[in-house]
C-alpha cells in the first residue's frame, strides 16, 4: 500500500530573508501558517517539518508540531528532505510518495497538494516526480526572477526550470501560457533517493534549482497543473505586506 509523507523543509538563514520561517503574516509565524494548511490534507501517513535551527524545533514543539532535527550542511532543501525521509523510517520503496511542501508558501492550499500527487497515482508506471505549476497571468511575476518559471514538452515533462522568463516574449499576454513553479513537489521515494545520489549540476547551481539537477542528469519530472489562483510565496520582506492583504480574503484564513 502506497504511503503518503509530508516534509515542510525550513531553516532560519535564508539568503534574502534571515529568519524567514518564523516571522509572523497577520500575527502568527509563516511557518505556522504552512502546516496549519498542509495538515488540512486528509491522507498523510505522516507530516513533519524538518530543519537544521534549534529555534525551528523550539516553535514546532510548543505548537505539538511533529520535527525533525537534520543537518546543517544541506544546500538544497530536497537533500533535508531526503535525510528526514529516512530518519523517519521511510525505505525506498517505489511505491510511497513524499512531498516537499516549501515553507514560505503560507498561502498554500490542500487542494494544491492533491494536484501534485495526482499524476504519480493516475500514471504510476510513467511519472516518478511532479511539480505543482500554477499558470502566470501577470507580467510582473512573468518578469520577477523569484518565481521560477517551468518549460515542459507536450507530455508534462518539465525541460527546464528558470528564473528568465520563459517562454521568450516582447510583450506579456495570459495566452502565452507561461508557468510558474508552486512550492510543491512530489517524489516517488526511490526518485528522491536518486536525486540525493546525483552530483550537483551546473544548470542546478547557476538558477540556484534543485530541480535542474534532474534534468541535467537526464531524469524527468512532470508537471502537475493548477490553475491560477492569487497565491504568492514569501522570498524578501517586500512580499510580507502582499501576503497579508491577500490572505485576509483568503478562506483558509481564520480557520486555525
Amino acid at each position: 500500500m502506497t504511503r503518503i509523507l509530508g516534509l515542510i523543509p525550513a531553516r532560519m538563514a535564508a539568503s534574502r530573508f534571515p529568519g524567514k520561517p518564523l516571522f509572523p503574516i497577520l500575527g502568527r509565524p509563516m511557518l505556522e501558517h504552512v502546516f496549519e494548511r498542509a495538515r488540512r490534507y486528509p491522507r498523510w501517513d505522516a507530516l513533519a517539518i524538518c530543519t537544521c535551527d534549534a529555534e525551528i524545533q523550539a516553535f514546532a514543539k510548543a505548537k505539538g508540531y511533529p520535527v525533525v532535527m537534520t543537518r546543517s550542511d544541506h544546500v538544497r532543501a530536497l537533500d533535508r528532505v531526503a535525510e528526514a525521509a529516512e530518519k523517519l523510517g521511510f525505505t525506498p520503496d517505489a511505491n510511497d510518495i513524499v512531498l516537499n511542501v516549501q515553507g514560505d508558501e503560507p498561502m498554500m492550499h490542500p487542494d494544491m497538494i492533491a494536484a501534485t500527487i495526482a499524476p504519480m497515482e493516475d500514471r504510476p508506471s510513467e511519472v516518478r516526480g511532479t511539480i505543482l505549476a500554477m499558470d502566470i497571468v501577470d507580467e510582473n511575476q512573468y518578469r520577477n526572477p523569484d518565481a521560477l518559471k517551468i518549460i515542459h514538452d507536450l507530455k508534462g515533462r518539465v525541460l527546464y526550470t528558470s528564473r528568465a522568463p520563459l517562454p521568450y516574449c516582447k510583450s506579456f499576454s495570459p495566452e502565452l501560457g507561461a508557468k510558474r513553479i508552486y512550492g510543491i513537489f512530489g517524489f516517488r521515494w526511490s526518485f528522491l533517493k536518486l536525486f540525493t545520489e546525483l552530483a550537483p549540476s551546473p544548470l542546478e547551481i547557476k538558477e540556484a534549482c534543485d530541480s535542474n539537477r534532474l534534468y541535467d542528469h537526464g531524469h524527468h519530472q512532470h508537471i502537475a497543473p493548477f490553475p491560477y489562483r492569487p497565491s504568492f510565496s514569501v522570498d524578501s520582506p517586500h512580499d510580507i505586506a502582499i501576503v497579508e492583504a491577500a490572505m485576509a480574503e483568503d478562506p483558509l484564513w481564520g480557520t486555525y
